[in-house]
């Protein structure tokens, strides 16, 4: 379908107009996953000081009961997702995960908490009903207020029983060096066994002490496990999010260059086109007015 000069210079236009926000858009996907990726490596240290304490809570309390009950009293699954879109098949896959892994464990109806609109729309089409969305956080500084809100939310939903003697799963996407990324579901809770192992000697240069009242010191390390846990699978699927993004942006950068590199060839034709048709018209006019 041949186009007028009129009509590819409105694509020549509309083409750069695009490229510019895809440029736009990829760049910010490249500056966005930094600051997530900074605060995944920064609570890694207090997530250890988490675990130190526990173990010093296994070694002060060895002999005695650390869990509430013996039997799982509720299910909790929570998975990251995104509010926005331009990630590819970023929910897609996670969603699909999930189907899976709960395929692979049969077990009583969980609650899912979900982290994201698309990623909840996502899961409706796998036919997993959400208990309650949480909205992903804006920046790096809005992964503390998004933890938090989980731990409310862990809190409400257990009902009064401890939160120790609930199984908890955190279904997030994960950065892979081979892979890139990897959509996996971890066990948050109940708490791993080596978290609750007391050493046989204390490694510091004094035995680990406490003044609180053990169920309530016990139930405050497992709310600071959960919020630590929380707050790093967030940061690491915040990354995760802004790289297929940005993969994605890569992608929409080339085709539309191609795009536009072939409407401009078009453009430079049709142009030639034309002005042999105007030097044709008036050489073709110049020969009749001599014939006359």
């Amino acid at each position: 379908m041949a186009h007028t000069l009129e009509q590819l210079g409105r694509q020549e236009q509309t083409l750069a107009g695009i490229g510019g926000i895809v440029r736009t858009m990829k760049a910010l996907a490249a500056i966005n996953a930094s600051p997530y990726e900074q605060a995944a490596q920064s609570i890694q240290a207090w997530q250890q000081t988490v675990d130190l304490g526990l173990r010093a809570f296994a070694f002060r309390m060895r002999g005695q009961a650390l869990r509430g009950s013996a039997a799982v009293q509720g299910r909790i699954l929570i998975v990251f997702g995104s509010d926005h879109g331009f990630c590819g098949n970023y929910n897609a896959l996670q969603a699909r995960a999930v189907q899976q892994w709960r395929a692979q464990r049969p077990r009583a109806q969980e609650v899912v908490l979900c982290i994201g609109a698309r990623l909840q729309r996502a899961l409706a089409e796998h036919g997993i009903d959400v208990a309650r969305r949480l909205t992903p956080p804006a920046s790096a500084d809005g992964i503390g207020r998004l933890a938090g809100q989980v731990v409310t939310q862990v809190q409400q939903l257990a009902q009064g029983r401890p939160l120790d003697a609930l199984e908890v799963d955190l279904a997030y996407t994960r950065r892979e060096p081979q892979h890139g990324s990897v959509a996996q579901v971890t066990q948050l809770l109940p708490l791993a066994p080596q978290l609750l192992q007391a050493p046989q000697r204390w490694p510091g240069p004094s035995l680990p002490d406490f003044r609180m009242e053990p169920a309530q010191l016990f139930s405050a390390l497992v709310r600071s496990h959960i919020f630590a846990r929380v707050f790093r699978a967030s940061a690491e699927a915040m990354v995760t999010e802004n790289a297929a993004r940005l993969a994605l942006m890569q992608q929409a950068e080339q085709l539309v260059q191609e795009r536009l590199e072939q409407v401009r060839r078009d453009l430079a034709g049709v142009r030639q086109d034309a002005i042999t048709d105007e030097l044709m018209d008036i050489v073709i006019g110049h020969a009749g007015g001599a014939g006359s």
